[in-house]
């Protein structure tokens, strides 16, 4: 944003309040649509359809209406520019060819399957926090949620089902795992970012990190042990096809080996149609037919992608992000103070990109000059903006990673919402660690 539009919201409060105020808009249809969802629970009778797309319907048009110091044609270029964007082109491609892999692995019997070979060799009491210890190890490895939430979350709910668990409940511990590894992954984009943004090395960050969330990977590991202690195996009356397994176990060592999401889900839509055609799972049009079917059960998700980047693009071009950037940073007086500051910074800049890297990317800079003038250590800085940027982005509901989960498992992101709790764990410690001053060799 050019410096003297920042200059003039920064004399004019109004014009910052209204630059950011879509967001406000758009979070109180979401406690809206939660509460109402809360209090309907088992009532058939009042089943709504309180989609998001419609949170950010009305969010989007009060954006554009609301724009000022631009005509009518330039709000809604900027609007359809950021629903456009490269990098969310990009994980809209990820959302087709993950409705179509899904849907042609769950046709052929896939997931069913392997679903069937986890139950033979895991204890059910062992399931939910199996899955947890998963999806940490995967995403440490491949250093992307998206790419384990991909690769878990269909299992997750094939498990769920099964078992006759909570099908939110299972998608959420692969949700949450999958940021274990995007917050500590020396190949995660997020610790790549924060460490070249605060000029510290990544393995300095990593042990300063780790001592931070290591006890919120602990604590929520036994809560799901215990969570899990009453689940009881399903019988197993049929045999396990092998055969059908091949598709996600390859998906899951090609994911390990660091290959591109897009090319793991190419790859194993490639080895459902070969495998389902060749056992006669389906004929080569039944699994077109999958195909399509999966890609449009991910229409809702792609639409909710699409209307959350140009809404946001409508914030950021009215200068909503300088404007929280400005607010956060003018009382800053302490060392504490401005780690709270950073930490707070990145938080809210990813409430309006809903994007941990760029919202790293974005405060990056402004976080180190805050660091260094009230001498905040640089590894505990880099930290700071990691393990806050996963917090919020595993939180918010039209975040990539929760929508892909959504529509793996067939569901709603706000079911999946409430059982978030290893975001929400590594949320508190941060804050603690901040608080208390912790670890205190880095403080």
């Amino acid at each position: 944003m050019a410096e003297g539009l920042l200059m003039k919201m920064l004399m004019n409060r109004k014009q910052g309040i209204l630059a950011i105020s879509p967001m406000v808009v758009l979070m109180v249809f979401i406690i809206l649509f939660t509460i109402h969802s809360v209090g309907q629970t088992g009532d058939k009778s009042s089943d709504t359809n309180l989609s998001l797309t419609v949170a950010f319907l009305f969010a989007s048009v009060y954006a554009i209406i609301t724009s000022r110091g631009f005509s009518l044609k330039q709000r809604i270029e900027a609007y359809s520019r950021g629903a456009g964007a490269s990098n969310l082109m990009l994980m809209l491609w990820i959302y087709v060819l993950a409705g179509a892999f899904a849907a042609s692995a769950k046709q052929m019997g896939s997931i069913d399957a392997t679903v069937s070979l986890t139950l033979a060799f895991l204890p059910a009491s062992m399931i939910l926090p199996g899955l947890f210890v998963a999806a940490c190890f995967i995403s440490l490895a491949i250093g992307t949620s998206v790419g384990t939430v991909v690769a878990l979350v269909p299992i997750a709910a094939g498990l769920a089902q099964q078992t006759g668990s909570e099908i939110p409940l299972f998608t959420a511990a692969i949700v949450g795992g999958a940021y274990f590894g995007d917050n500590l992954s020396f190949i995660s984009d997020t610790t790549v970012v924060a460490t070249q943004t605060q000029q510290c090395k990544m393995s300095d960050k990593f042990r300063v990190n780790v001592m931070i969330v290591a006890p919120a990977a602990l604590v929520i590991l036994v809560v799901y042990a215990f969570m899990g202690a009453g689940m009881e195996t399903p019988t197993q009356n049929e045999s396990i096809d092998f055969v059908k397994v091949i598709p996600y176990l390859a998906v899951l060592v090609i994911a390990i080996c660091g290959i591109n999401v897009m090319a793991v889900l190419t790859i194993g839509l490639a080895l459902c149609g070969i495998i389902g055609v060749a056992d006669g799972s389906y004929d080569i049009y039944g699994w077109f037919g999958a195909m399509g079917n999966g890609i449009l059960g991910m229409g809702e998700l792609i639409i909710i992608a699409m209307m959350a980047g140009g809404m946001l693009e409508i914030v950021r071009k009215n200068g909503g992000i300088d404007y929280i950037i400005y607010l956060i940073t003018r009382h800053v007086s302490t060392r504490r103070g401005a780690e709270l500051s950073i930490a707070a910074l990145v938080s809210l800049v990813n409430l309006c990109t809903a994007n941990n890297t760029v919202a790293i990317l974005t405060v990056g800079d402004i976080a180190k000059k805050i660091g260094d003038r009230f001498g905040v250590d640089r590894r505990k800085a880099a930290s700071i903006l990691d393990t806050f940027s996963c917090t919020v982005q595993g939180l918010i509901p039209y975040g990539v990673q929760m929508l892909l989960a959504a529509g793996l498992a067939e569901i709603g992101p706000m079911q999946i919402l409430p059982n978030l709790y290893y975001p929400m764990a590594i949320g508190i410690c941060s804050l603690l660690a901040i608080i208390f001053r912790f670890p205190k060799r880095y403080s």
